[in-house]
């Protein structure tokens, strides 16, 4: 062996063997230069070394990361004899952090190998965010059907439905009023069915325009139609393969679209817009709908054979008011959801608060509840939500009891239950005036507020 090398001459080999490399000093003179890259420019390194970078590469960026102090890296360089690299440039700087020069090195120069790099590259990380999405999936505790809050008999009765359902091809339909927590209900069906994996698609019919959704749903091909995107786009019903779409609103389908929907369904394959190759499908149809759908077929605006098909399994959701038992549960699950968003810190709701939700029949349904719930934990500055945190609510209750006062005491016509009537009227409609607040509706009633408790108390309105 002979004698190591020095350091400078190490520190040059080394360098050198980078490939492509050029330094400059912090003036933008170049002080080395490797031999391949002289061999790239056509000079050889006595011919470029001490001379401007700029004389030799005009459209260099070194001097700029002199300038930046920031490095740049992975960048596409076209060098002056129209040779691609892909560049990674560093300041160089002292142990004080002063910059002394930069350094330039490129890894490729083959464009072909970048581009294969690149295409190996995108398919690994799709393959990671398979792996990744799937591994989320098995760290997180399993669904569970408890997970649908609510243990009425109404509630038992669908998640007994859905779990025997959820495993099967068959199409879910799911009907109740607006707010009663439908999609809540849909995805309970995908999560236990063995397409949890696969996407979850959700569309609604009444957000998109009429004139859109078409596309929207199916997807075109290149040159459809004016304006249609370079390459066409892929549809929802194509997102959804291998997993479940979500069709909400769908009694806003409109009637040509209806013919199409059930041509898919029947034939599991559709056509994109503008093409006429067709593409299998695999998927889950789940449907939801606060329409009575049975009568738009009565009047025409639903096909009734598309109803027997989106029909297989029907969940009809009951109103909050047909399931009152289940208001602490969900009052328990909104107040922990809330305080999670919020930041908040309540603990629950006092007795009084929960008698008023359970006389109330919630019109609004589950939506409505949650919302409630939401402003007052949100205004709140104590643990308990009580009676005095909803005064914006109480207006509602108190129409509320009027209304099922009036039906009452129609009914009964003697003096004393008329006296009573209008005494419970006036107390509430002071109460509605002043939002709740007992001392300012105890002025307006020209009594004490001691008088106004024991009325409170008479009719349980406390």
């Amino acid at each position: 062996m002979g004698q190591p090398l020095e350091i400078n001459d190490l520190l040059n080999l080394a360098v050198d063997s980078l490939y492509l490399a050029i330094i400059i000093d912090e003036m933008g003179t170049i002080r080395y230069i490797s031999r391949a890259y002289a061999d790239i420019i056509g000079l050889s390194t006595e011919d470029i070394i001490g001379v401007p970078i700029e004389k030799v590469i005009p459209n260099t960026r070194l001097k700029n990361v002199i300038k930046t102090g920031h490095a740049e890296l992975g960048q596409i360089f076209i060098m002056r004899n129209g040779t691609p690299t892909i560049c990674n440039r560093f300041p160089i700087r002292d142990k004080d952090g002063k910059i002394h020069g930069a350094i330039s090195t490129a890894t490729f120069y083959d464009i072909d190998k970048v581009a294969q790099l690149k295409a190996e590259i995108d398919k690994l990380r799709k393959e990671n965010q398979i792996y990744q999405r799937q591994l989320a999936a098995l760290k997180q505790v399993p669904f569970s059907i408890d997970s649908v809050i609510g243990n009425s008999s109404y509630i038992q009765k669908i998640k007994a439905t859905i779990e025997k359902a959820a495993d099967s091809h068959l199409s879910v339909l799911i009907t109740g009023e607006t707010g009663t927590g439908k999609e809540v209900f849909a995805n309970a069906v995908h999560q236990l069915s063995n397409r949890r994996y696969g996407n979850f698609i959700k569309v609604n019919c009444a957000a998109i325009p009429k004139d859109l959704l078409e596309s929207e749903l199916f997807g075109y091909s290149e040159g459809a139609f004016s304006g249609a995107s370079k390459g066409g786009k892929v549809g929802k019903f194509e997102q959804a393969n291998n997993g479940t779409i979500l069709l909400d609103e769908i009694g806003e389908l409109p009637l040509p679209l209806q013919s199409k929907l059930l041509r898919i369904l029947q034939e599991r394959e559709l056509e994109r817009i503008g093409s006429i190759k067709s593409i299998q499908l695999d998927i889950r149809i789940i449907c939801c709908t606060n329409q009575n759908i049975e009568q738009m077929i009565n009047e025409g605006r639903f096909r009734q054979d598309l109803y027997y098909r989106i029909n297989t399994v029907e969940l009809n959701i009951p109103p909050l008011r047909d399931r009152l038992a289940d208001i602490p549960l969900l009052c328990e699950h909104f107040i922990k959801k809330i305080n999670q968003y919020h930041n908040c810190s309540i603990v629950g709701i006092s007795d009084k608060v929960l008698q008023h939700f359970l006389n109330y029949n919630w019109p609004g349904n589950v939506r409505e509840l949650e919302h409630v719930l939401e402003r007052a934990c949100v205004m709140s500055s104590t643990a308990i939500l009580d009676v005095d945190h909803f005064d914006f609510f109480l207006p509602r209750i108190y129409r509320n009891i009027t209304t099922e006062g009036n039906d009452r005491f129609s009914k009964l016509e003697t003096l004393s239950n008329k006296k009573n009537h209008a005494e419970q009227k006036a107390i509430i409609e002071a109460l509605e005036t002043t939002k709740g607040n007992k001392s300012k509706a105890a002025i307006l009633l020209d009594i004490t507020r001691s008088q106004l408790y024991e009325k409170l108390k008479k009719y349980d309105l406390l």
